[in-house]
C-alpha cells in the first residue's frame, strides 16, 4: 500500500520523535493519529535518501518534499493521467495489485506520475465515484442472490384475477452482470431450480454463493455458524461451490444483491407497470428482453457495461458446469419400522433388516428413493404412488422370509409337474382350497420333499391316491407312503365312504346359534 502523503510539519514530527525520542513506530503513530503504514513509508524515505535530523533540521520545507518525493512537475508540462476507471476494473482480477498497474502504466508513459501521486490519483478517483467498499470482489469470485421486495404479477385472462409472483435477483460480485427471472413462490424447488438457471445464464459457477438467510435456504438463522437447508447444501456439493450466507441484519455483507435488487425494481419492475401478463412464461420472456438491455447497458462510473465486464472479467475466472444437471430431491427423517419398511407418501420401501428401529435419511426425487443410514445409502427403490402398497427387495428380508418369498403357486406346480401330473394335480388341489395360496405353500413343500425320501414313483402314486379319497394336506400324503398305501389299487372315487354325520342329544343345531 502507498504511503499517505503528509504535510512536512507531521513528516518533521514523525522524524523528530524517531530520531530524538527514539519511539516505537506505534507510539509514535498514536501520538500523530496517523498509521503505522505512513510511520514506516516515511522513515524509509528518509533513510533512502540519505538524511539524519540534524539535517533535517537545516532543510527548508520545500528542500524536504523534493528530496523525499522527487522534484515536482515542470511548470507547463504536464503529466498523463492514469485511467482510474481502468485501474479499479483492472484490480478485481486475482492478483492484480496497484504496484504492477503503475509499472504498466510507466512503461506506457515513462514520464508519468510516481507511484505515491499515482495511488493518490487513484483514491480521490474513488471518493468521488462512491466505489470504496469493505468487500474486494474478486472475478469469479462471489455471486450474490437474493429475492426483490416489489413482485410482478400475473393476470388471469378468464377470470382477471391478479396474483403476485416473485422476481428472483442474482449478481457477480466482479462485474456486476445480473440475471433476474419471476417464479411462482419462494419454496425450495423453485430457490433451487433459479440457482440452477441462473448458473446456466452465467455459463460456470463462481467460488461462492452469497444468500441472505431466508428460510429456505437456510433453516437455523446464526451470525456465524448458520444451518443450511439440506437440499441446499447438496445443490453446492453438485456444484463445486459453498453457500456463504449474509450475516443477519448486515446489508454491508450483501450490498451488491441490494444495489441489484433496486437496479431490477427500477429498470425491469417499473417498465412492466403498464403490461399485463397471462402466464410466468410470457412474463419471462419479456424480463429477459429488459435483462438483455440492461447487462448491455454501459455505466458511467466503469465506461463498460455489465456485459463487456462479464466478458472480460468473470466469464475467464468461473469454474466450469459439471456434467449432469442437479437432480432436485427432499429429505426426511423416518424410523424403520418393524417390517423393515419405511413410509414415504403411504407407500412402504424395504431396508436391510438389521435396521429395523433405526433412524435413517429418506431422500426422494420425483423417479428414485434413497435411504441412507450414517451417510451411507443402503438402499434405492423406484419410486411408487400406489399408496397402502409395499416395495421389497429380497436382500432385504430376513433368510426365513426369503425362502418363503422365493415360492409362487406357479413355481409350485411346475415343479410338482417334474413329479408327475398327479402330484401337479395335488399341488394344485391343496391350493386352490386355502382362501389364501400361501397358506398351502408349506404342505406343497412338505409334499415335494417327500420325493427325495420315497422317490418320484412312489410320492406320484400317493398323491394319485390321495386325489382319489379327497385328501388335501402334507399329513395325509406322508401317511400314504408310510403304510405302504401307494402301493395299493387306487380305491374309485364311487367306492370310497362318505362320512355320515351321527346324530344324538349333545349336537347343536342351527337354531341354537340364531
Amino acid at each position: 500500500m502507498a504511503t499517505e502523503r503528509l504535510p512536512m510539519r507531521q513528516i518533521r514530527e514523525i522524524l523528530r520523535q524517531k530520531w530524538t525520542l527514539t519511539r516505537s513506530h506505534r507510539q509514535v503513530a498514536s501520538s500523530l493519529a496517523v498509521s503505522l503504514g505512513t510511520v514506516t513509508g516515511v522513515l524509509r524515505r528518509a533513510t533512502h535518501a540519505g538524511l539524519d535530523w540534524p539535517h533535517v533540521q537545516t532543510l527548508t520545507d520545500d528542500a524536504l518534499e523534493i528530496r523525499l518525493y522527487g522534484a515536482p512537475a515542470t511548470p507547463g508540462v504536464t503529466r498523463p493521467l492514469p485511467d482510474c476507471a481502468y485501474l479499479h476494473t483492472e484490480r478485481r482480477k486475482p492478483g492484480v495489485t496497484l504496484e504492477l498497474l503503475h509499472l504498466e502504466y510507466l512503461e506506457q508513459h515513462p514520464t508519468g506520475y510516481r507511484y505515491t501521486r499515482f495511488c493518490d490519483l487513484y483514491r480521490r478517483w474513488l471518493a468521488r465515484h462512491r466505489l470504496t467498499m469493505r468487500q474486494d470482489h474478486r472475478a469469479g469470485e462471489k455471486i450474490f442472490v437474493d429475492y426483490a421486495g416489489q413482485k410482478p404479477t400475473l393476470v388471469d385472462p378468464t377470470t382477471g384475477v391478479v396474483t403476485e409472483v416473485e422476481l428472483f435477483v442474482g449478481v457477480l460480485g466482479a462485474s456486476n452482470y445480473t440475471y433476474a427471472e419471476a417464479t411462482r413462490t419462494q419454496r425450495v424447488p423453485d430457490w433451487l431450480g433459479s440457482h440452477q438457471r441462473l448458473l446456466a445464464f452465467m455459463g460456470g459457477v463462481p467460488s461462492a454463493i452469497v444468500p441472505d438467510q431466508l428460510k429456505t435456504g437456510v433453516t437455523v438463522p446464526c451470525r456465524y455458524e448458520p444451518g443450511l437447508q439440506r437440499t441446499y447444501e447438496e445443490f453446492a456439493q453438485h456444484y463445486g461451490t459453498t453457500i456463504l450466507p449474509a450475516r443477519p441484519a448486515k446489508p454491508r455483507d450483501k450490498a451488491k444483491i441490494e444495489v441489484a435488487v433496486q437496479i431490477a425494481e427500477r429498470w425491469i419492475l417499473a417498465r412492466l407497470r403498464h403490461e399485463a401478463f397471462g402466464s410466468l412464461g410470457a412474463l419471462n420472456a419479456r424480463i429477459w428482453e429488459l435483462l438483455t438491455a440492461l447487462n448491455s447497458r454501459r455505466m458511467r462510473s466503469y465506461q463498460a457495461s455489465r456485459q463487456e465486464l462479464f466478458e472480460r472479467l468473470d466469464r475467464p475466472a468461473l469454474r466450469p458446469l459439471p456434467p449432469a444437471p442437479f437432480v432436485y430431491g427432499e429429505w426426511k427423517l423416518a424410523r424403520v419400522n418393524i417390517d423393515y419398511h419405511v413410509e414415504l407418501d403411504g407407500h412402504y420401501y424395504s431396508v436391510p433388516h438389521a435396521l429395523v428401529h433405526e433412524r435413517v435419511d429418506v431422500r426422494s426425487t420425483a423417479m428414485t428413493v434413497e435411504i441412507f443410514h450414517h451417510g451411507q445409502r443402503v438402499a434405492a427403490h423406484v419410486r411408487s404412488i400406489s399408496r397402502g402398497r409395499h416395495t421389497t427387495l429380497t436382500a432385504h428380508m430376513p433368510k426365513a422370509h426369503q425362502q418363503h418369498r422365493e415360492w409362487s403357486p406357479s413355481r409350485l406346480i411346475a415343479w410338482a409337474e417334474t413329479v408327475g401330473p398327479q402330484t401337479a394335480a395335488l399341488v394344485e388341489a391343496i391350493l386352490a382350497s386355502r382362501p389364501h395360496p400361501e397358506q398351502g405353500y408349506r404342505s406343497c413343500l412338505g409334499i415335494l420333499r417327500l420325493a427325495r425320501r420315497d422317490g418320484p414313483l412312489r410320492l406320484e402314486a400317493a398323491c394319485t391316491r390321495a386325489l382319489a379319497v379327497g385328501a388335501r394336506s402334507y399329513r395325509h400324503v406322508d401317511a400314504i407312503l408310510k403304510h405302504g398305501l401307494d402301493r395299493s389299487p387306487v380305491p374309485d372315487a364311487g367306492s370310497v365312504p362318505t362320512a355320515r354325520p351321527v346324530i344324538h342329544d349333545q349336537l347343536r343345531g342351527p337354531t341354537y346359534y340364531q
